[in-house]
């Protein structure tokens, strides 16, 4: 795996090489897939552009883009689009200068929707198994086997005691937030089509799945847990007639689900980005010594194994993190105080 990763960073001089670059271009979201190379020689996946500007809407593809930028810093299009590659606009679609509505298939958006497919597909390929057999079989095996075992160990170990009593109606909400964050995470440590993507490492789709979590949680309180947050049990002078505690309550609906969305964000990021820095150094060094240079080389692909071993660990543990904590916020809202049933 670690190989892999290293074939996929552009070949380069030492002294035109950016790590910076690198690990930037692997993270961030872009109107086109590149798989491997540089420059002319490079291997590139066009995406479907779909835009709305002043002359209405266009739906084309990115290898219509230059591939180089002009003096300004632009990769001129067709209708008179063109791709940011600096400023305040870097790496949007703008016209003169300012960004316009954008719509397109990006390489974030293409892995997803391939994640989704797969995970559709290994869910039904699970399902068809039980509908040939009967609840008295032997418990299934091999692929099935496993993806029980998943499924078991979120419903009995995190979304049960989480939430407690009635928890049954939120299992499919939560199953699929676990399934859809670990494909998502495992498909992003593959190095080549169809994996590479950060999409758990976009904020754009930890916001999505955070505020998911925000509804079901608002739609899922009790009286008693408005009650807390509007009108808690603490001393008079602290509600009334300055809301001091109302007021935190209040704030606190808002941190829980901020706080989902930062964790997953950050945790897969920083991953993708230490994987991929790891290799960079044998570039770096490349116009050193030979002694540096192989010493070095042998550091950085040791330090990139072990950081894809320990990214194979840390896929499931954010799915598990953001599964569970989802699963308590759902049964502190829902929490009845005793004596109140």
């Amino acid at each position: 795996m670690a190989l892999l990763l290293l074939a996929l960073v552009p070949a380069a001089k030492a002294e035109d090489f950016s790590a910076k670059e690198v690990v930037l271009e692997h993270i961030k979201d872009s109107h086109e897939w590149h798989v491997w190379g540089e420059g002319e020689n490079s291997i590139v996946i066009p995406l479907p552009v779909i835009v709305n500007s002043s002359t209405g809407w266009h739906v084309f593809c990115s290898s219509q883009f230059e591939h180089h930028a002009d003096a300004n810093g632009l990769r001129q299009g067709p209708y008179g689009l063109a791709i940011a590659t600096e400023g305040d606009h870097a790496g949007k679609i703008v016209e003169n200068g300012s960004p316009v509505l954008d719509l397109s298939i990006t390489k974030t958006v293409a892995v997803m929707f391939i994640n989704v497919a797969l995970l559709l597909c290994c869910i039904l390929f699970s399902a068809r198994w039980y509908k040939k057999h009967q609840a008295s079989d032997n418990a299934p095996g091999g692929f099935v086997g496993f993806v029980e075992m998943l499924v078991m160990y979120v419903v009995e170990d995190i979304i049960k005691p989480g939430i407690g009593k009635g928890y049954e109606k939120y299992v499919p909400y939560l199953l699929t937030c676990f399934f859809f964050i670990f494909t998502c995470n495992v498909m992003g440590l593959i190095p080549f089509p169809p994996g590479s993507g950060n999409v758990t490492g976009n904020i754009a789709v930890t916001f999505f799945l955070a505020l998911c979590t925000f509804v079901v949680v608002q739609f899922s309180g009790s009286k008693h847990y408005w009650k807390d947050i509007f009108w808690p049990d603490v001393p008079f002078l602290l509600k009334c007639p300055v809301p001091l505690m109302p007021v935190i309550e209040f704030v606190g609906i808002f941190t829980k689900p901020f706080a989902l969305m930062i964790r997953l964000f950050a945790n897969m990021m920083a991953g993708h980005a230490i994987a991929v820095a790891m290799p960079c150094i044998i570039f770096l060094v490349a116009s050193m010594s030979v002694g540096v240079f192989f010493s070095m080389s042998a550091v950085s692909v040791i330090m990139a194994i072990f950081m894809m071993c320990l990214e194979c660990l840390v896929c499931f543990i954010q799915a598990m993190v953001f599964t569970l904590l989802s699963s308590v916020f759902i049964g502190m809202a829902r929490a009845v105080p005793e004596g109140h049933e």
